[in-house]
């Protein structure tokens, strides 16, 4: 759910999908944990209510701070972010 990381996560290997582009922007959370979990994702969440409902529906999830993202940032600086 959180956009900004996607190429921090592509950057370590990983296969980064937006919100924007699973076609789902400005759509419920309930819908986006659905679609995570319909699809076997990782979940990347910044606040608590999304993390409510993968809890609810068991979905995996890595509930990241600002401080995680001020580190991430910092580690790679020259990364792209949208």
């Amino acid at each position: 759910m959180y956009a900004g990381l996607k190429e921090y996560f592509e950057i370590l290997g990983w296969n980064g999908l937006s919100v924007q582009d699973a076609g789902l922007q400005g759509t419920k959370d309930k819908e986006i944990v659905e679609y995570a979990k319909n699809n076997n994702l990782l979940l990347i969440i910044q606040d608590q209510r999304p993390e409510d409902l993968a809890d609810l529906v068991v979905v995996k999830y890595v509930l990241i701070s600002n401080a995680i993202i001020a580190k991430i940032r910092e580690k790679y600086p020259n990364t792209k972010q949208k």
